[in-house]
């Protein structure tokens, strides 16, 4: 039984088996890389890997994390000395140790001179983010920063003492007063999900400095130039949500509550863009990959992984199934993932991951009982998701093939864009269908009067693809699918 006084925290690290302590000794290290986003994720990705860095190195990269809202995430990561653990949701068991190398937690509002003070020191010369794509306040017409976003605006507004409430803006001030100083090179690595993050995070920070209404900010413009760089990245790892029974799974391994658990699946990959000129932890001693372009990965992840996954959701719960591992345990799950994969992989570019070596990873870890990871959540804003997960690839894939009349050269993505559009069939409430923002409109084409090609026809207008609308044999080969499927029967 574990006390309810009893928590993690840097003095019960000795009683704790050698196993469950952290990589490093939190005492030895020294903040030299700044986060922003204090999210589950980074707990269980870039803090591990940086951890190893510093513990296989000797180098004291410890990290500051800076929550750009939860001040109750900050408390609480302060009340156990920054430290939390990780539990990886293996097979044959879980696995749970400390990580120690997050060594400070600051609130982005309150603790706003602290984070600039840091921003400004010469010895941080690593800035990452896991803010998700809602914190880069992007307009969707240009990609650049949205200036009429209310909180854009209002930091714009703000006077050089004023709350800066949005990342953007506090980066933005704090690169400015780091180049105003004179302090040397330093790296903003965008750790979130989105293609060409790197280039996405250097546009909005630009651009908020060239709006702003600094009398120098055409000189913090050409300085930053040449000492600030946004490598892109790509990031991997299934974090799910923490639960209760997380917690107590942690706190049983440990022998002491840990308010911050955090559990993952054992795979975990990252890959950055060699384009460093500062100092930065040497990530590659835990496997992190440094190429000369990340696309090729990137794509790979989106086709491949976020494709399949998107795959196994629709068809599994067509099929009456509630997980990822339960639809994998099918006699077609794992066909599934391998047939789409080697489908898809020509449509990738050179210089990415084997596609095949890259399908067994993923079998691999879709199999994962400890893994409970939802069909539904998956599936949900499935009209967002496959926009980019298949129907590039479907396009490409199509095209090459256009002079070839009765080709079948799209079978599987036929298969899956069928088990979509299976899915947006209106069902009764409380059935568990996924949540998705075009549902009304979606499910409006489902005429009693008409035929299943048309259906098909008028969704894939609704996904703003009426080039593939107007294939007739692709919108007759995806409604050949739906009978087979409307009786919860999947056939590769």
């Amino acid at each position: 039984m574990v006390s309810a006084d009893d928590q993690l925290s840097r003095k019960a690290l000795p009683r704790l088996a050698p196993g469950l302590r952290p990589a490093v000794d939190p005492a030895e290290l020294r903040t030299r890389v700044v986060h922003f986003g204090l999210g589950a994720f980074h707990r269980a990705h870039q803090a591990v890997y940086t951890e190893q860095a510093a513990a296989r190195s000797g180098e004291p990269w410890g990290i500051t994390a800076v929550a750009p809202r939860s001040a109750d995430t900050v408390r609480a990561l302060r009340n156990q000395d920054c430290l939390y653990s990780l539990t990886e949701r293996r097979p044959d068991g879980h696995r749970t140790r400390v990580v120690g190398s997050v060594v400070g937690a600051l609130a982005m509002g309150p603790d706003a001179k602290a984070v600039d003070a840091l921003l400004a020191d010469p010895e941080v010369t690593v800035v990452t983010l896991t803010v998700t794509e809602k914190g880069y306040h992007r307009a969707a017409s240009t990609g650049g920063l949205d200036l009429t976003a209310g909180p854009i605006a209002a930091d714009l507004a703000a006077g050089p003492d004023g709350p800066l409430t949005t990342v953007v803006g506090r980066l933005a001030a704090g690169l400015a007063a780091r180049t105003r100083a004179g302090a040397p090179p330093i790296a903003v690595v965008s750790c979130d999900n989105m293609a060409g993050n790197g280039a996405a995070l250097s546009r909005v920070v630009h651009d908020f400095v060239r709006a702003s209404a600094w009398p120098d900010r055409s000189r913090i413009l050409d300085r930053m130039a040449g000492v600030v760089a946004f490598p892109a990245t790509v990031v991997d790892r299934i974090v799910p949500a923490t639960g209760e029974a997380d917690r107590a799974t942690a706190a049983a391994a440990l022998g002491v509550r840990d308010a911050l658990a955090v559990t993952g699946e054992p795979y975990r990959q990252w890959v950055l863009e060699d384009s460093f000129d500062a100092p930065r932890p040497p990530w590659e001693l835990d496997g992190a990959l440094f190429v000369p372009d990340v696309a090729p990965y990137q794509l790979t992840k989106l086709r491949l992984l976020n494709g399949s996954h998107s795959a196994l959701a629709h068809l599994g719960l067509a099929a009456g199934l509630t997980t990822i591992a339960g639809t994998m345990a099918t006699d077609w799950g794992e066909r599934l993932v391998r047939a789409l994969c080697a489908e898809v992989a020509p449509t990738l570019p050179a210089g990415g991951p084997d596609p095949v070596a890259y399908a067994d990873d993923l079998v691999v870890r879709f199999r994962n009982p400890a893994m409970r990871h939802l069909l539904r959540q998956i599936g949900s804003d499935g009209s967002l998701k496959i926009t980019e997960r298949w129907l590039p690839a479907l396009r490409e894939l199509r095209a090459r093939t256009a002079a070839t009349p009765g080709a079948r050269v799209t079978p599987v993505l036929e298969l899956a864009l069928a088990g979509w559009a299976h899915g947006t069939r209106r069902v009764p409430s409380g059935r568990g269908a996924p949540s998705d923002p075009a549902a009304d409109a979606l499910a409006a084409c489902w005429g009693t009067a008409t035929r299943p090609a048309e259906t098909v026809r008028a969704l894939l207008r609704v996904l703003g693809a009426p080039d593939l609308a107007d294939d007739d044999a692709l919108t007759s080969a995806v409604a050949d699918r739906l009978p087979a499927l409307a009786a919860g029967r999947v056939e590769i």
